[in-house]
């Protein structure tokens, strides 16, 4: 999970070739790091094909040099309350490529989800 520096000292993720104030970022931070605390969270039972049904989802924040950091992502469980700090895992495949519509080859299965600490 990689956030981009700006020289506006802004962190932004997901990274964009371009930050806040026009320019390019100045680095990295591996978000992976740090632990984040839960701001909202939602459990979908309508989910696309190929991902897990319920599926639990987190907007959380980090905390990265005093600088709020937002993400989104699936959680390891429902079983969390907003406030609570959780920690990005690895996670081999977030949804099933055998029953996506693009091939599967042009994919990438793997990211993070979110886990209690």
């Amino acid at each position: 999970m990689e956030a981009y520096r700006y020289a506006d000292g802004s962190v932004g993720h997901p990274g964009h070739p371009v930050g806040p104030d026009g320019d390019e970022p100045v680095g990295t931070v591996d978000l992976t790091d740090h632990t984040a605390e839960v701001v909202t969270w939602t459990v979908s039972h309508a989910t696309p094909p190929g991902v897990r049904e319920p599926n639990a989802l987190a907007i959380v924040e980090f905390d990265v040099d005093g600088t709020g950091v937002r993400a989104i992502g699936q959680l390891t469980t429902a079983d969390v309350e907003i406030g609570d700090e959780v920690r990005p895992v690895p996670c081999e495949e977030l949804r099933d490529p055998s029953v996506c519509l693009r091939e599967q080859e042009s994919q990438s299965w793997d990211g993070y989800r979110f886990e209690p600490v």
